[in-house]
């Protein structure tokens, strides 16, 4: 079974608990704090690999976790950090998260954090200072990121076949490549896609044979999406059109019209070939061709037969000649990009924060407060008297007072709730 797409929920390591500890040996009475660092949560890392064809894996295991980090211990002990989950994932694999992309996999063996593990919070050996000589504060660590991912494979290839259903795609491709899809007279014989590899001219060419089109394929209608999923990807289209068909440039239409509702695919280069042209008349090709020219005059056309192996070399060079040009765009873009520039840092960015009044409490958001909030544990006075000196600190307790909070009022920062002032 081929699958394309999933869902799955992942749930990174949480880090471990910092320790509160000191040191108890004979002869030193006053040892002091010695609470080790909790450990790292482990990470939920995706890895492409070249033997992983689908995705149909995840939908008997939906749900991954990646280890927690280890508590800390005394004599300054850290805890071990959590092991990364490491998933193995088909080449061309998209990630998304709410609707974003997150990781696009698009080679071999390349790998990217999903899902980031929590920090293991500091122990009390870590808050030890001049005038704080005995600190019974430690944080305990952070949640690691949980949330639905979508994934998406998409056929990674130099040339993807279009064309309307029977236009040969399955047969040119069992004839030029070693690829052996199944071919039959009937609409949607693919309804998976199929890659082969082409050689011309010692050039190795990535053919997708991938779902016929039909028209409203772009919204979704008969395998459209499916279709134009892997398609995306393509360097160079060969768009095929059998001979036979009633109207050349009406099938060419209806499949330009499609392609041109779906992403950037409408400025992809293309080469058209005509289909089993083998002991057809000259004067219904040209017909044909002429037909088709009318809808776009600067249609690259060949005519070809994949049973009779007639005209393919011709058009496999000019596939490549396309694919090398595209490349040459491709890596002049590149380095524009990489041309540097200046940006205004987003570290002040860091320490903004928001107060939002409800009607049993203020709720405080920001990046920096809510992190120190995670690794704050609520059932430790002392180390919510230090998110209390933070908050300070930041200027929130001021503009919580003023926005008419009292000692007894319900502070929320990043689902910790507690007092403004030690009850």
């Amino acid at each position: 079974m081929f699958v394309d797409t999933a869902k799955v929920s992942l749930k990174a390591g949480k880090g471990g608990d910092g320790a509160v500890s000191f040191r108890h040996e004979i002869y030193i009475p006053k040892g002091g704090p010695d609470g080790g660092d909790g450990g790292r949560g482990g990470n939920i890392v995706f890895r492409a690999d070249k033997d992983t064809n689908t995705l149909i894996d995840f939908r008997f295991t939906p749900i991954l976790t990646a280890e927690n980090g280890k508590n800390g211990a005394g004599q300054r002990a850290a805890g071990r950090s959590g092991k990364d989950l490491i998933v193995e994932v088909p080449i061309g694999t998209v990630v998304k998260k709410d609707g974003a992309i997150i990781a696009d996999l698009t080679h071999d063996k390349q790998e990217a954090i999903i899902a980031h593990g929590g920090a293991g919070g500091f122990g009390n050996a870590h808050f030890k200072s001049s005038t704080r000589q005995a600190p019974v504060v430690a944080e305990v660590g952070e949640p690691g990121e949980e949330f639905e991912a979508e994934l998406e494979l998409k056929s990674m290839a130099d040339v993807g076949l279009v064309g309307l259903p029977n236009a040969g795609k399955s047969t040119f491709l069992s004839v030029v490549s070693n690829a052996k899809p199944e071919i039959a007279d009937y609409p949607f014989t693919t309804i998976t896609p199929n890659l082969g590899v082409a050689t011309i001219d010692g050039k190795d060419l990535l053919i997708a044979d991938i779902p016929g089109l039909i028209e409203g394929a772009s919204e979704g209608k008969g395998l459209g999406h499916a279709f134009l999923r892997h398609v995306d990807r393509t360097a160079v289209l060969l768009h095929l059109i059998d001979v036979y068909n009633n109207d050349a440039g009406k099938a060419y239409a209806t499949i330009r019209g499609e392609l041109e509702k779906y992403s950037d695919l409408a400025t992809r280069p293309e080469v058209v070939a005509l289909t089993k042209c083998e002991g057809v008349d000259k004067e219904i090709i040209e017909m044909q061709m002429a037909s088709i020219l009318a809808q776009n005059p600067k249609a690259q056309i060949y005519t070809i037969s994949s049973a009779a192996h007639q005209g393919l070399n011709e058009l496999l060079r000019a596939l490549k000649n396309e694919i090398n040009n595209k490349k040459e765009i491709v890596e002049i873009t590149k380095k524009i990009e990489e041309l540097p520039t200046i940006k205004l840092s987003n570290d002040a960015l860091k320490d903004t924060w928001q107060i939002e009044q409800t009607e049993d409490k203020f709720i405080v958001t920001g990046e920096k407060i809510e992190k120190f909030a995670r690794r704050t544990d609520l059932d430790n006075y002392a180390s919510v008297n230090r998110l209390r000196d933070i908050m300070k600190k930041m200027g929130i307790r001021g503009e919580l007072t003023s926005l008419g909070a009292k000692p007894d009022s319900m502070i929320s920062i990043a689902g910790k709730e507690f007092t403004l002032v030690e009850e």
